[in-house]
């Protein structure tokens, strides 16, 4: 990754966020709580995890995948390609 130290820690701060989150669902499911209630925390966390999916997206296609496409390797560029498509579902095999 080649995030800087601020956004680094943003990440990090936002992950161990979301591991209370998820400490919190445990602790309702052990407390049978209500499943609507379960279900609307899971469903922050899942926001919350999409959040640092984005900002990890936005990471690699800044640096990784734009080094690649603008670089003389061939074979970097089709990797970077590749691993995008699989990634998003969509890699035909």
């Amino acid at each position: 990754m080649h995030m800087s130290a601020d956004e680094r820690a943003s990440m990090l701060r936002r992950l161990k966020s979301i591991e209370g989150h998820v400490r919190g669902i445990e602790r309702m499911v052990e407390e049978d709580a209500y499943c609507i209630d379960v279900i609307q925390q899971i469903k922050a966390v899942q926001a919350a995890l999409d959040k640092v999916a984005d900002l990890t997206l936005r990471d690699h296609l800044d640096h990784c995948v734009v080094e690649a496409v603008r670089g003389d390797d061939a074979d970097a560029r089709a990797r970077v390609l590749d691993e995008m498509l699989t990634v998003f579902g969509a890699r035909v095999r």
